[in-house]
């Protein structure tokens, strides 16, 4: 059933276009991805959708029976109540029949006569009321709201606070929860994600799949638009494009969709040009004119293709350095973080090595920011101190964009902290990022966030450090560029710290996982899927053992173990001597891989060879960087392996 359609849409700003013949169909059940660049005009459509503006054309027809809820970036819930009444408040009709049917069984209760019509009335609508009560789950929205509460991050200590003390994210999460309890057949969505840390959007993913009404969602994260939508509404160049798949199907079909346009395009410039020239040689020809005058109206009658556009300009910028360091980069050893001696996470050991690529993660509130802020010195440490290697320089992206001053113009931001540099050089270093022109000129309070987040990027390009220090970099960043973002720090040869809750920009960049919690931090080696594959590894072990505990008996043991538990501790016992094996053989692998090496950058011939040598030198720095990271997992399987013995 057609919930909603969009029916040749259009905004106009004077004589600019925003975009134009727009449209979308809006199914139950529907899951759909509007996605585009910034400044495409996406949260202006999801607005004329929900009916909150006007279009300047076009119109919008809805099913008058649909339900529709709207949710816009950032919005916090604005209340004096508590959360948990808040909460109630979503099923303000339920409660309402909650009330009623109270009062019917009061009624029936105090009836004298259980004949009469009047009873039979009052039994009629009780059982109507009671059916209806159940339909909308009347026996189980307390259990509902705690549910969904706990899965933004909300436990019973929050119940009875007033939603005007908390901060402006916990707002918006308790906004976003409100308008998951009220269940709308239309769930409007634009960037629900912001906010959210890696655990929280894993659960709302699961929600949002189960939802049983229709969802339009504008989104900048990659990873969750390919858990929870089943098809793409793109938003370019004033039109619009549907295409059916997740975001990754979408990429695919754009792909196939651009290639098969370029072949029809080059198709019909061939004919046009044959027949031109055909024309221009057979006109003025007796013998030939009525032909030529034919292919001439044939021409004339064509129409002609546009050109086909590719995608949409990005930024394009690399990520040098001055020199290199040293293979230390940074230590910090039984450290601890927090404010007023109230002590966050601990304690936390780091030790970061040249290129490396860690990506920070942990729940929000946990003090990812803050442990980055005590590395670059600007909090101090509750413990520990730390150690930065040779030739260490620090580059630090602050996600609040705080070191950018709004009293500049965006040229001024850069040339003031590089006077020496040619203005002419500033400038292509902007164009960079998309600023050119009289761009330049903004000044920096005027401009949005995503302008504000590829100045501070430009910024970052300019200084060449060797480490880099970034607090959630692509928040504000469409998607194109995030990924030029990515390709840019994947070709960075300095070292990487960064915390994001963006998990496909994890995957991409990241080559080690540090967790940090309560309990300090821990090391994973290697990117996100494997940081969740460990994690769940952890948690099967943890319930196996939790089960074998469980079931030991209250007597005093004897020592001996039921069958079911020895076979599921040797099954965790081989499953760590496999893990053990498999690194011990990729080490020998790699032991003989840089024998080899040395072997052959020892012969003569290579010695004189400075080109061969450079290449024989460069493969062997990174097999023994290999080698390391194998020491390390090495390591860590072995101490598993041992703990678990023990």
């Amino acid at each position: 059933m057609i919930l909603l359609q969009a029916n040749q849409i259009a905004r106009l700003f004077g004589a600019d276009v925003l975009f134009k013949n727009i449209q979308l169909e809006i199914a139950d059940h529907s899951r759909i991805g509007l996605v585009g660049r910034n400044g495409a005009g996406k949260s202006t459509l999801l607005k004329i959708i929900a009916g909150l503006e006007a279009p300047d054309e076009g119109q919008i027809a809805k099913n008058k029976t649909a339900t529709m809820g709207y949710l816009a970036q950032d919005t916090g819930l604005a209340s004096d109540a508590t959360v948990w009444d808040e909460m109630l408040e979503a099923f303000a009709e339920v409660r309402q029949m909650e009330s009623r049917l109270r009062m019917l069984e009061q009624h029936i209760a105090d009836a004298q006569d259980h004949t009469s019509d009047a009873y039979t009335r009052l039994l009629k609508e009780y059982d109507q009321l009671q059916h209806d009560f159940t339909e909308k789950n009347g026996y189980g929205y307390e259990t509902e709201i705690r549910s969904v509460l706990h899965g933004f991050q909300f436990d019973e200590s929050f119940y009875e606070q007033a939603i005007n003390t908390l901060s402006g994210g916990q707002k918006t999460r308790l906004a976003l929860a409100r308008m998951l309890l009220q269940k709308p057949d239309i769930l409007i969505l634009d960037e629900p994600t912001n906010h959210l840390d890696i655990e929280t959007l894993a659960w709302l993913e699961n929600y949002l799949q189960n939802y049983n009404g229709a969802l339009l969602i504008v989104s900048h994260d990659r990873y969750f638009l390919d858990k929870v939508v089943s098809e793409i509404y793109e938003l370019s160049r004033h039109r619009m494009r549907h295409y059916k798949g997740n975001y990754s199907r979408y990429l695919d079909l754009k792909a196939e969709q651009l290639q098969s346009e370029w072949k029809a395009y080059e198709k019909q410039q061939q004919e046009i040009n044959k027949l031109e020239d055909f024309v221009a040689r057979n006109l003025v020809r007796a013998s030939t004119t009525k032909r030529a005058q034919s292919r001439r109206k044939q021409l004339e009658k064509m129409e002609r293709m546009d050109r086909p556009q590719g995608d949409e300009k990005s930024a394009h910028f690399l990520f040098d350095i001055d020199k290199p360091s040293g293979n230390v980069v940074c230590q910090l050893e039984n450290g601890a973080i927090g404010y007023d001696e109230e002590v966050l996470a601990a304690p936390i050991d780091l030790d970061i090595r040249r290129q490396d690529a860690i990506a920070l993660v942990g729940p929000n509130g946990i003090g990812k920011s803050t442990l980055l802020k005590s590395l670059i010195g600007a909090l101090p440490l509750l413990q520990g101190e730390v150690h930065l290697g040779t030739n260490v320089s620090i580059g630090y992206y602050d996600q609040g964009q705080a070191d950018l001053n709004s009293r500049k113009t965006i040229l001024s931001e850069l040339w003031d902290e590089h006077p020496t540099t040619p203005e002419v050089t500033i400038r292509n270093v902007l164009g960079g990022f998309l600023f050119s022109g009289e761009d330049v000129d903004k000044p920096i309070a005027l401009l949005s966030g995503g302008e504000k987040a590829r100045v501070a990027l430009a910024k970052l390009a300019m200084n060449k450090e060797n480490f880099l220090i970034l607090d959630e970099p692509t928040n504000h960043l469409d998607i194109d560029n995030k990924e030029v973002l990515e390709n840019a720090l994947i070709d960075y040869q300095g070292t990487l710290l960064f915390v994001s809750h963006d998990r496909y920009f994890i995957n991409r960049i990241a080559s080690k996982v540090i967790e940090l919690s309560e309990d300090g931090s821990k090391l994973y080696l290697g990117d996100y899927d494997y940081y969740l594959e460990k994690k769940r590894e952890e948690a099967e072990i943890a319930a196996m053992l939790a089960d074998s505990d469980n079931s030991q008996p209250s007597a005093p043991s004897t020592g001996k173990q039921t069958f079911q538990q020895s076979k599921e501790q040797q099954k965790i016992l081989r499953s760590l001597q496999r893990k053990v094996a498999e690194v011990e053989d990729n080490l020998a692998t790699i032991e003989e891989t840089l024998h080899n090496l040395e072997k052959a950058m020892a012969e003569p011939d290579v010695l004189e060879d400075h080109v061969r040598l450079t290449d024989l030198n460069s493969q062997l720095e990174a097999a023994q960087s290999q080698q390391e990271s194998l020491l390390e997992q090495w390591e860590t399987f072995s101490l598993e392996l041992e703990e678990y013995q023990g």
